[in-house]
């Protein structure tokens, strides 16, 4: 284990310029969020003739899924991946390395979670490290040897550390917000045009009407993937740097390198993951093997960058 103070002032200096740069991009991401679901709810009101009440109703909306996304994202996606508390003698390994480790990196030690699945994975959720939490599946518990573990464990500290958890847990609630929106916008859209009066929407004959009209159905129909796009967008460097900062806090490279090498071979999914909460594992827990089936559109989304460059950097070091 190391000493935290091994870590010299250039590194300590660029790790807390990734932090307050993660900070920056949380605040933008969530801003780009709300107005997304504004511009949303505003191509609702317009093709639906709602006037101010469903005005009135997406500011809520948007208000209240910026709240849940800042304080109860950490729920959310833990709901989502089916976690539950790691409590039980089977889970002391896995809570005396996360103590060890949180000595070593100065930090309060988080809210333990395993995940029932024989992929091996793990990823960190919460809004910063005094509210943090660490899922790690089964098939990780039981594949991976001590030193492994422990290079994983003090990947995912790192994003905790680095304040990655935020924006990562803020972006899978938001996304999911606005896909809602959307399908629900555009259902709307569906039954009113067969059962609604033609004559309601006669405002929208004219040619401007009908070009407002267009480029609000086509709001609907991108707004989810513009939203997938601003959560891709978040550079895929914090991996990089939360596998050089695990190796700053074990000291052992070969531990992490070893675990991802595992990682790379395992051919398995996680089941209870989705394209919205794949860029908060340690590795992509979907399915990108070249017969897998969605393996094109996974590998098109693919939140991290490839276990083979991840695993010669840490061989360099």
């Amino acid at each position: 284990m190391s000493d935290p103070d091994f870590v010299t002032a250039v590194e300590r200096t660029t790790y807390e310029a990734e932090i307050r740069r993660n900070r920056r991009r949380t605040a933008l991401v969530m801003a780009g969020f709300v107005v997304l679901i504004l511009l949303v709810g505003a191509a609702v009101d317009y093709l639906v003739q709602g006037g101010l009440v469903v005005v009135v109703i997406a500011l809520v909306f948007a208000g209240v899924m910026a709240w849940v996304a800042y304080y109860r994202s950490d729920s959310v996606a833990l709901a989502v991946s089916r976690a539950r508390p790691a409590d039980g003698p089977e889970f002391r390994r896995y809570h005396n390395l996360v103590e060890g480790l949180c000595i070593a990196a100065g930090l309060p030690k988080p809210r333990l979670y395993v995940v029932d699945d024989p992929s091996p994975n793990a990823f960190a959720t919460g809004r910063d490290p005094e509210h943090a939490a660490i899922a790690v599946t089964t098939g990780l518990l039981a594949t991976m040897n001590r030193v492994e573990l422990e290079g994983v464990l003090a990947h995912e500290l790192s994003h905790v550390k680095n304040y990655d958890i935020r924006i990562q847990t803020v972006a899978v609630v938001a996304v999911g917000a606005i896909a809602l929106m959307s399908d629900l916008g555009l259902r709307i859209l569906f039954w009113s045009s067969i059962f609604g009066d033609d004559d309601d929407n006669g405002g929208n004959n004219n040619p401007a009407g009908i070009v407002v009209a267009v480029l609000a159905v086509a709001l609907l129909v991108l707004a989810p993937l513009a939203a997938v796009g601003m959560q891709f967008a978040l550079s895929r460097k914090r991996e990089y740097l939360a596998d050089a900062q695990a190796v700053a806090i074990t000291r052992y490279p070969p531990g992490l390198a070893s675990a991802l090498r595992k990682l790379r071979d395992d051919g398995t999914v996680v089941r209870s993951a989705s394209k919205a909460t794949a860029q908060m594992w340690i590795e992509t827990p979907l399915d990108v093997r070249p017969d897998g089936r969605g393996a094109r559109l996974n590998r098109m989304f693919d939140t991290h960058p490839p276990l083979a460059e991840r695993i010669a950097l840490l061989e360099a070091m």
